[in-house]
């Protein structure tokens, strides 16, 4: 089964062309990830699903608030690169995914 990547932005608008394209560039890749994009405000609901959390860097002044929320399901989450998400780069995502998670 595919391990989840739960990308976060304010309304789940721009992190959902990031995922829409991500999920095409892991499959490309031959990677057994999967995409999704949501609001931050339903980061509960989609925790224990992801393996990773990724946040828009428009976003990168609610990542410590966050911590505390995913570090008690000991899911890690990070900051998508400006560059990688100013392009709306599926292949750069999955690979920093990737890198993230020790792969």
């Amino acid at each position: 089964m595919a391990r989840q990547i739960l990308l976060l932005c304010g309304t789940g608008a721009s992190s959902g062309f990031m995922a829409s394209n991500a999920r095409s560039a892991a499959k490309d890749m031959g990677v057994d990830l999967t995409f999704i994009a949501r609001s931050d405000a339903v980061v509960e609901d989609y925790i224990e699903d992801s393996a990773l959390i990724m946040v828009g860097p428009h976003l990168s002044y609610m990542v410590d608030d966050l911590k505390e929320i995913t570090e008690e399901y000991g899911v890690r989450i990070e900051i998508i690169s400006e560059e990688i998400y100013g392009q709306l780069d599926g292949k750069g995502l999955v690979n920093q995914a990737l890198k993230l998670l020790g792969e």
